[in-house]
């Protein structure tokens, strides 16, 4: 939610900033920063419900797709997804 919720856009140069990651260098930038609507907490709880109502079928449709943690290092990531692709671990059946 944190993640999402706080995302925002600076309308004269189309840079993306975080409020908590990555905030606008000057406060001016900062005083005209604007969200997007989809980011609004109200709407990113009803995208998450959607996506946790479905989930479960997604999951039986997509038998032999793998988990990726994305709470890491980009290029672990990039690895790790790399090494799934290239040589595959077995699948659960």
């Amino acid at each position: 939610m944190e993640r999402l919720s706080q995302r925002r856009t600076d309308p004269i140069t189309g840079q993306r900033y975080h409020t908590t990651f990555r905030p606008a260098p000057t406060p001016e930038i900062q005083a005209r920063l604007r969200q997007n609507p989809r980011d609004e907490e109200e709407n990113i709880e009803k995208r998450l419900e959607t996506y946790y109502r479905n989930v479960k079928d997604l999951e039986d449709f997509y038998e032999e797709a793998f988990y990726v943690n994305a709470d890491q290092d980009p290029y672990v990531v990039f690895e790790f997804i790399e090494s799934c692709i290239i040589k595959p671990l077995p699948c659960r059946k």
